[in-house]
This record gives C-alpha cells, structure tokens and sequence, in this order.
C-alpha cells in the first residue's frame, strides 16, 4: 500500500463530515481489500498514530475540548488522520495551525474532533475474515514525544494563540 492509497482511504469527503459516516466509509472501502492489503493499511495506520503522539498535539487537543484521557487523545488522533495528508503534516509541525480549520465536525453544538475506533477497523475486518488478529504495531511508546504541555492558561494562550483565540477558555 502506497502513501497515496493510504490517504485516499482515511481522508473525510468533507470537514464536518460527522464520525459515523465516516467510519462505514472507511469500512466499506476497506473489506475490498485483500487479507495482505489490509495489513498494510493497518501498519500505516499505527505509523501515523505513533507520529502523532506528541505533548504538542495533545495540548492543541486539550485547549479545543478538555481531552485529558490516553483513549481521548488516541481518537483525537484518529481524526487528524482524517483530515488528509496536507493537515496531518501541517498539524505535526505546528498543532496551532489547528486553529486555521474552517470547519469542525460538531456533537451538541460542540466542536467534536474524535471518531472512535477508527483506528480498529481494519483489524476488525481481518478477524472477521480470518478468526485471527493482525500483528501488533504499536501507536505510541511509553509517554508522548516532547515536552509536556502546561495546564496553565498562560502558557496555554501564548504556545497556542490560533487555537485559544478559536476556542476560549
């Protein structure tokens, strides 16, 4: 599986579009797939998740909606892949830059970044067809990269303008 077949496959049609239809799209195209392709996609999909898991991005996570939880923080990056390659990279270098996206998908009249077990559903697939697991790879190490985020408002406002200025706390 090629980058480019990776995207096509887990980048949303539109930016709000909401989680549940974006993960049976996922699902559909994925049970096309052979046992091997869905491997790949798997792995790649641990890769982008592995990168990722950073304390920036969490903080960017935090200021938009409170996550403070490991399984929050993994769906949040689940959505950043689903934004497509151009944001995921751009938010890698600069979580900020979050601040910059026009629309959010929403719950409640909230801004709703997470989709739930978007990560799992090509392992789901292969156990399905198989009745067997599909190798581990793993998503994170032990702690995130970088340097913790701090809680303080402060902080938060001056390592984060676009995102505080979007989402005040």
């Amino acid at each position: 599986m090629t980058d480019t077949e990776f995207w096509q496959l887990v980048t949303r049609s539109r930016p709000e579009q909401d989680q549940q239809s974006l993960a049976d799209n996922l699902k559909q195209q994925l049970m096309s797939l052979t046992d091997e392709e869905l491997a790949a996609f798997d792995k790649h999909f641990s890769q982008q998740m592995r990168r990722a898991y950073q304390w920036s991005i969490w903080g960017a996570a935090y200021i938009v909606t409170g996550c403070d939880s490991e399984y929050g923080f993994a769906e949040f990056r689940c959505f950043l892949i689903s934004l497509g390659e151009e944001w995921f990279e751009s938010v890698l270098q600069d979580p900020d830059a979050l601040g910059d996206l026009q629309q959010w998908p929403e719950k409640d009249g909230y801004a709703y970044p997470f989709i739930e077990e978007y990560d799992l559903i090509a392992g789901q697939i292969f156990e399905d067809r198989t009745g067997e697991e599909l190798p581990f790879v793993p998503s994170g190490q032990a702690t995130p990269q970088g340097k913790k985020f701090s809680h303080k408002k402060k902080q938060l406002k001056a390592t984060y303008p676009r995102l505080s200025a979007r989402f005040p706390f």
